[in-house]
Parts: C-alpha cells; structure tokens; sequence
C-alpha cells in the first residue's frame, strides 16, 4: 500500500514501481483462481452487510421521533461514514489489490485515495463526541447538553476537518501507464530536507487512531467508574434505578463499539508504520496475503456495529424486526414507539400509582382486619342499628 487505506503500492505489493527499479512487466503476486474467489465472496459480503445494516440504522434513527437524540445523530454520521467507505472503497480496493491494474480512471483514483481518510476520520471522531457526549451527560449532569442544531454544527466541522486532513492524498494522486497495466499511486514530493510522506503517515494514524482512542478511553473508564463502581443509594427510587440502568446499556454499547474499532484497525496501522519504516519486509511473496488479511480485517470493521446495536439495544432491534422479520411488523413498529421517553415516563408514573394505590388498599386492609377482630360479635350487632340509622338520616 503507497497510499493509507487507498491505492496498493507498487512497491510493497506488485514487485514494481513508476520509477523503474523493477520489472515492468512481471507480476509475482498472480493469485490462482480458488484463492480469489474466496477473497471476493469475503469483501463482498463485507459489503453487502455494512451497507444494509447501516442503511437500516440511519432509517431507524430518522424516522422515528423517539431515536432522535445527540448520541444517535452521531450514531447516523458513523453508519453513513462506514456505509460510504463500505460502498465505494472495499471491493475496489480488493481488485486493484489483487489484480494489481487500475481500470477506474484518474478521477476515480483520487475519490479511492482521498475518501477512506476522510471516512475514517469522521467515523471515529462521531465515536469521540458520543464518549464526551456520555462523559458530560453523566459526569456533569447539571450543565447544558448539545442541542440538535449544535450536534449537526459538530458534524459538519468532524467532515471538514476530515476532508482537510485527506486532501494531500487527493492532490498527490497519479496515474501511470506502465507496460500491459495501468496503476493508481500518490506522487509524494521529494524533499532534502524532511520526508513529507513519512510525516504525513505518522500523523494521520495518530488522528485517526490512537489520539481518539485515547481520548475515548478516557471518557469511557470515568463514565464506567461513575456508573459501576458507586453504589445505588438504599432508598432510591425505581425510576433512578431504571435511568441508571439505561445508561449502562448506553455506555457498555459504545464501549463495544469502541473496543470492536480498535481490533480491527490496529493491524491494519502496524502495518503501515512498519512499512514506511521497514520496507525491505514487503518484497516478499506471502505480503499480499498478509496484506489482503489486514485490510479485510480492517474494513469489516463497517459490518459490526448494525450487528452491535441489534443485540444490546432493545429499540435497535425492534426496528431491525421491523425491517427484516415479515411476520411481525406491527408489533416491532409498535415496541420501538412505546420505547419512547414519553412512554416510559408515563410507564413509571402509572408504576408509582399502583404501588401507592397498593400500599393505601393493604392499610385498610389491615386496619379493618383488626378492627374486626378487636370487636366482639355482641358489639358488633348492638352498634349495628346505630349505623344504619345513621346512614338513613345521611340519606335524608
């Protein structure tokens, strides 16, 4: 790979390069057919997942009042990043990477180098807001949350900074026509002074991977310990107990998702800080294998989190039945609106009338049931006629 998450080096992957160092016209990484068939039906079903799953979390978010909160605004621009690279990027970057000729066009060669980046960044800075989003929710309850158009404000300055970050990768790519193939590469300039390309490398995987994950670690641990570590007070109320609880589900769900970005991606950076660093290590002949491991790894990062949030959301998954399961629409339909914060409100609302109302009939209960075991049945019938009469001067 020359360029990060974008066209593969000519270098690293083929045996050649624009400058001629190398055959023009060999190939050593000619895969028999068997094997790339079963890379393909891998990053197609990549695909095919990742797009429908995130498809379906947008439309769930966004059609339905009761799931258009902060946290989910941030969840919609996730799903459409990782639906975006997912649809765009995956399997062109699987045939260049394994075909090791480029068919698409010089224009298409700077969407493929220049969008995962921005991609990327977008995605995992969406995580970063919902882990400060939950760290100020939690943590300092009392100050003023984002409000809808604050949280678009937001979005929009995650994807210009992204597109600002991926645009030298736009700017440096190339085409160029060698022997029989055509390649997609970034033309970095050559500087005396300071490698430009190893800067730039450096810099992007600490935006876009290690400086968010700490950052969200951070948030996450002291949310978690604020969350789990105290203990519920003895006399708290069932609807702090259920606010607690639902907080929990949040931040375990996004812990998840965090934890499932990282595995993902970590290989898929050593690789190239190895690369830039090492690059005698991928002139050998497995490195494509290796390669195409790393990157299937690192895009399917995009499939998991529909998957994620049908299984420790309860709303995610009504609304996935909704799509998905014919056989009962109306009843997924009608569990994710009765999951409304309206609806659960009044649910703890009528929740505390019953008890009330079973707390004041079990009091009577018992007071009567003493009383008639206190009075003596003499008692009882020589007291009898006073009360009807005077129920009968009550009734006059």
């Amino acid at each position: 790979m020359d360029s990060l998450l974008g066209a593969a080096d000519l270098t690293a992957t083929n045996g050649t390069n624009v400058s001629g160092n190398y055959s023009n016209d060999f190939n050593q990484f000619v895969q028999p057919v068997w094997q790339i068939t079963l890379w393909a039906v891998a990053y197609c079903n990549i695909v095919a997942v990742s797009v429908a799953g995130n498809v379906v979390v947008i439309w769930i978010i966004l059609a339905h009042k009761c799931m258009r909160t902060v946290t989910n605004y941030f969840l919609v621009n996730l799903a459409f990043a990782e639906a975006s690279m997912s649809a765009f990027n995956t399997v062109i970057n699987f045939a260049y990477a394994v075909h090791n000729e480029w068919y698409f066009g010089f224009v298409y060669c700077r969407f493929h180098n220049f969008f995962p980046i921005a991609a990327i960044f977008a995605s995992i800075y969406s995580m970063t807001a919902i882990a400060l989003d939950r760290y100020m929710a939690i943590i300092h309850p009392l100050q003023q949350r984002l409000t809808s158009k604050e949280t678009r404000v937001v979005i929009g300055v995650i994807w210009v900074l992204a597109l600002l970050l991926a645009f030298p990768q736009y700017y440096y790519s190339a085409t160029a026509l060698l022997p029989g193939r055509t390649v997609c590469y970034i033309d970095w300039p050559e500087y005396t002074t300071v490698d430009f390309k190893k800067i730039y490398y450096v810099c992007v995987t600490v935006l876009i991977y290690f400086l968010p994950l700490c950052i969200m670690g951070w948030a996450y641990m002291t949310v978690g310990v604020t969350l789990w570590a105290s203990k519920i007070p003895g006399d708290s109320s069932q609807h702090y107990k259920e606010q607690l609880n639902a907080k929990r589900k949040v931040v375990k769900m996004m812990i998840v998702v965090v934890c499932t970005f990282a595995v993902c991606w970590l290989p898929y950076h050593i690789y190239f800080l190895l690369h830039e660093f090492f690059p005698d290590l991928f002139e050998q002949r497995y490195i494509q294998q290796v390669y195409l491991a790393i990157m299937w790894l690192a895009m399917s990062s995009t499939m998991y989190n529909p998957i994620i949030y049908y299984c420790l959301n309860g709303r995610f998954r009504s609304g996935f039945q909704q799509v998905f399961c014919c056989c009962a629409p109306t009843v997924a339909q009608e569990e994710l609106e009765l999951k409304s914060p309206r609806y659960l409100q009044k649910q703890v609302n009528l929740y505390r009338a019953s008890r009330m109302e079973t707390a004041v009939s079990t009091v009577v209960n018992s007071i009567a049931a003493e009383l008639k075991e206190a009075d003596p049945p003499s008692v009882r019938c020589h007291h009898r006629p006073h009360v009807e009469a005077t129920s009968n001067v009550n009734r006059t």
